[in-house]
This record gives structure tokens, sequence and C-alpha cells, in this order.
């Protein structure tokens, strides 16, 4: 390969690599800040399909898909609203700032009060709130 080759192909291929997240070629590819799972992401992975369009109508009324959201009159909590919000200890240590946690709460929630999200949805329908 000629000098003047590697030299003309050096720059694009930082360039890729920059916009890839990787720091040069030959590292290892770490996920970047940017790739992080949302909160609707990680839903979409524990609620079942069947089930999401209703998980995600609640907790986009409940939240907005805030993790830290507080109802400054109740003082509930977190993406499903958890009232004490303590309450989502039960699902991890980490349930003040974990939407995994938070989640897995809220669908077990809904699951053991309503008996799905589906149900749940159903209920929040008709009274808004669940």
């Amino acid at each position: 390969m000629s000098t003047s080759f590697t030299a003309r192909l050096r720059k694009p291929v930082a360039l890729f690599a920059a916009a890839a997240g990787i720091a040069g070629i030959g590292a290892a590819v770490a996920p970047t800040a940017a790739s992080a799972a949302t909160p609707q992401q990680i839903a979409a992975s524990i609620v079942p399909a069947n089930q999401l369009a209703s998980f995600s109508n609640i907790i986009s009324h409940e939240s907005g898909w805030n993790v830290t959201a507080t109802n400054p009159s109740s003082g509930s909590y977190g993406l499903g609203q958890a009232l004490p919000a303590s309450k989502m200890a039960s699902a991890g240590a980490d349930w003040k700032t974990n939407p995994t946690t938070q989640i897995k709460w809220a669908y077990n929630y809904m699951n053991s009060r309503y008996g799905s999200p589906n149900a749940a949805w159903a209920f929040w329908a008709a009274h808004h709130w669940y």
C-alpha cells in the first residue's frame, strides 16, 4: 500500500471511528451514553407486547416517563407513581433512580391489582387513576 493511499484513508477512518464511539482502531467497543436504553425500551423488554400499549399509556399519563416524577400533593413517585414511594423497594434497592426496577414494580403492581396492564388501563380510562 502506498503512503499516500494510507494517508487518504486515515481521516475517513478516524471520522467513522469517532462517530461510532470507538476510541481507536482495535480499541474495545464500549457503549456510549447515547446508546443507553430509554425507559420505553426497557419496558418493551419486560412487558409482553400485547400489554405494552396499555402499560405505556398509564406510565405516560402518570409520570411522562420521568423516573423521578413526584406528585407534590400526594408524594407518589416514579414512573408508576407508587404511593408510598418506598413500596418500590420490593423490586430493588435502587428504586429511586433505576427505570428497570420501577418498570418491574409497576408491571407487577398492575398484574397483582388489576390482573394485567390492559385491565389497569381500562380502569385508568374510566377513573383517571389506577
